[in-house]
């Protein structure tokens, strides 16, 4: 038993209320973190700062009081602790050395991997340290293929035509840059836990792009064996997946063995996520981001209607998505104050 909402929430417990939580709650949209982004001097100086992504990760609990803290981090340190080059470009995004040649897979290097992650170890023991009582602290890492999605496309893509073509022309080779990032992944997330983190998120943001039929070998095989090897060491431990885009292949996802809990993006209807994925776990999201730009009465109509269908079951009250940069701080306060607040009608 445990205080923390939403450790409970994961465990199938009851709450008094739903927890909540939002993605990208440290951002842009605030203030005193675009004033610590401009003291760390960019974005993957403030990453590797432990006492900096401290702050950042801290500010949104300030000043909203969400009942879970995730670490400040970006999935794209991965691949650079695997030895590719990654910079972010004012403007522009991420920008990757393209891996083309399955000659140039990275090996994966336990020793190597970790000495390059951790100040975000450090970072993770900060907060396990700084945090309120009742706020839980999960530590998250991108998923196998949306990570391999940057390192094959060097960066954000349109149509993903250069992954999407050597998954499918070359299964072999490009299963090995599957494997590297899936044992990497699990060994990164289970170093964060080790250094504090009490629920761990691995977020598929790119599972969308997809055919059904790739889903299993690249989006599901890799989710299941990161939760297995967490388990091993850590089985009580919940593990969130979060393969966005996916429709009602969600409910594949929703049966991986040992997952407590899974994130559903905007376009899913939360009662259909209340009757099919609810049995099996958690489940997690699901109101549009910009809902919360607009915010107003339209924002808090949409958070009612996901409250309605979901709170009666395990759930964790989140975005479809993450927060936007140009989102309204006074609107994430009344979204928060709106869930804090919500009895069962």
């Amino acid at each position: 038993m445990t205080d923390k909402r939403l450790l409970r929430a994961l465990a199938g417990e009851p709450v008094d209320r739903p927890p909540f939580w939002f993605m990208r709650q440290a951002g842009r949209y605030l203030p005193e973190y675009r004033a610590t982004r401009e003291q760390a001097g960019d974005f993957l100086e403030l990453c590797y700062n432990p006492e900096l992504a401290e702050e950042v990760t801290l500010q949104p609990i300030r000043r909203f009081g969400m009942d879970a803290a995730i670490l400040f981090a970006d999935i794209l340190l991965l691949p650079q602790a695997l030895g590719r080059e990654v910079a972010f470009r004012a403007g522009e995004g991420p920008v990757l050395e393209p891996l083309t040649r399955t000659e140039d897979i990275p090996e994966m290097n336990a020793g190597r991997l970790h000495d390059h992650l951790g100040p975000v170890y450090e970072t993770v023991g900060r907060l396990s340290n700084s945090l309120p009582a009742d706020v839980a602290l999960i530590g998250f890492a991108g998923a196998p293929w949306t990570v391999a999605t940057y390192m094959v496309e060097g960066g954000s893509s349109k149509d993903y035509a250069a992954v999407k073509g050597w998954a499918f022309a070359d299964g072999e080779g490009f299963g090995r840059l599957i494997d590297v990032l899936t044992e990497a992944t699990g060994a990164y997330l289970k170093q964060q836990i080790r250094a504090g983190a009490e629920v761990v998120q691995i977020f598929d943001t790119w599972a969308g792009a997809l055919p059904a039929a790739w889903l299993e070998p690249l989006v599901f095989g890799p989710l299941r064996r990161i939760v297995a090897d967490i388990h091993e060491s850590f089985p009580d431990v919940p593990v969130i997946g979060f393969p966005r885009g996916i429709g009602a292949a969600a409910e594949r996802a929703a049966e991986i063995e040992g997952l407590a809990g899974l994130s559903v993006d905007w376009a899913t209807d939360p009662r259909w996520a209340a009757e099919r994925l609810q049995p099996h776990l958690t489940v997690q999201g699901n109101l549009d981001p910009r809902l919360v730009v607009v915010g107003g009465e339209p924002m808090r109509a949409a958070a009612r209607d996901i409250l309605r269908a979901l709170a009666k079951g395990p759930f964790i009250f989140n975005l479809g998505h993450g927060i936007v940069p140009e989102t309204p701080p006074e609107h994430v306060g009344e979204l928060s104050d709106l869930v804090r607040n919500w009895k069962a009608e």
